[in-house]
Order: C-alpha cells, then structure tokens, then sequence
C-alpha cells in the first residue's frame, strides 16, 4: 500500500470525479488513465460511488482510485472493503483520525486554517488537501503556510482550473492539485472519451 505522499507526486492533477452511473466508471478511468492521470478520487456524493470506484480497482488495477468526500468511520470502512487505494475528507475529525490510524487505506485529510493545519501535524499527519482553495486564500494562503509549516505538503482542491493550477503546482509546498474539470457532465453524458483524454494530456501536462 502506497502513502499519501507517494500516491500524491504520481500525478500533477487529480481528477475529482462525480460519477452517477457506475456503468461509466471504468471507461471514464481508462479514459483519464490514457491522458497520463494516475490518481483518481470519486467522492461519496452519488448512490454509484461505491460501485464506480470497486469497478475501477478491479478493471484499472493501473490506476490509483481512491474515495473523497469521506465524512465518517462507516465512509471510510466501506471504501476500504471495495477496493479504494486512499481516502480523502474535507476535514479531520477525531474520528476520521482514529479510523484512518486502524487503516492500512492511507487519509488526505482537508484544512483551511493554521490551527486545523496544527491538529493534524499532532496526530502524524503531514500531507493535506487544503480545501475550499480559491475562496480560502487561494495560492498565497498555501505559500504563506510555508513559513511555520515547513514540513507541510499541500494538494490544493476546490476552485481550481486550468487557469489558475499552475499558480499552485509552482509552490514549493504543493505536489498536486485536485480539479473537476477533467470529466465535465456532458462529455461523459455523451460518452466522449477521446476528448476527456484530451483534457486529462492537457492537465498532465500542468506538471512538466
């Protein structure tokens, strides 16, 4: 099982992904796959999440998916028993921690704030998603939480685009950037998969 930290530098964009109909899963994976995105998060927001993402493990064993928007212990365990390689939260709780730490499935907690930032440092985390980005702060917050918080890797995720990723991914501080932008509702609606890979290259590229 891969760390946070590792899974984090496979690829510079995360695709958050969220997929209504578990029979779109594995071509939308394949799909990103081929434009050079490894990690793949599909939150917990539909009744298909779960089946999207255990699809994926099983079809896509060369990608990397992981489950978001985990809000609880119940979230966290059933991502775990149907494949989910890492877990995202928009927050850290005492119980999202103390079930992260009964885990092998390594947690991407999310913060905002400096004393959120603290509270995860205390309990051994050093990896965050910092979220909602643009409207806490946007790349200067992350650059400014360089100073006390040298030991801090960050994955920016909420507001970000193409046009604003490569203020982020240019931080010391930032290994990848979460975005929606990657599977938009009609493309996948149309089954559009050449023009989602088409996206995914784009955002690859945001790396090099």
């Amino acid at each position: 099982m891969k760390s946070v930290a590792e899974i984090l530098k496979l690829s510079p964009v995360i695709p958050v992904l969220t997929i209504e109909s578990a029979d779109t899963a594995v071509p939308l994976a394949r799909a990103l796959l081929a434009g050079g995105l490894r990690v793949l998060e599909v939150t917990l927001r539909t009744d298909a999440a779960l089946a999207a993402i255990s699809a994926i493990a099983r079809a896509v064993p060369e990608a990397v998916v992981g489950a978001g928007t985990v809000l609880n212990a119940d979230d966290y365990k059933r991502a775990c028993d149907i494949g989910a390689r890492f877990v995202v939260s928009p927050g850290l709780t005492d119980t999202i921690r103390d079930v992260a730490r009964k885990h092998t499935v390594p947690l991407l907690p999310g913060v905002a704030t400096a004393s959120e930032i603290m509270r995860g440092l205390e309990a051994g985390i050093s990896h965050f998603k910092f979220f909602p980005a643009e409207s806490s702060g946007g790349a200067a917050a992350v650059k400014a939480f360089a100073g006390p918080f040298a030991q801090v890797r960050f994955c920016p995720t909420g507001g970000v685009t193409p046009d604003n990723a490569r203020d982020y991914l240019a931080l010391k501080n930032v290994v990848c950037v979460g975005g929606t932008w990657l599977a938009p509702k009609q493309l996948v609606d149309s089954q559009d998969w050449a023009a989602i890979t088409e996206l995914a290259s784009a955002a690859a590229a945001l790396g090099k």
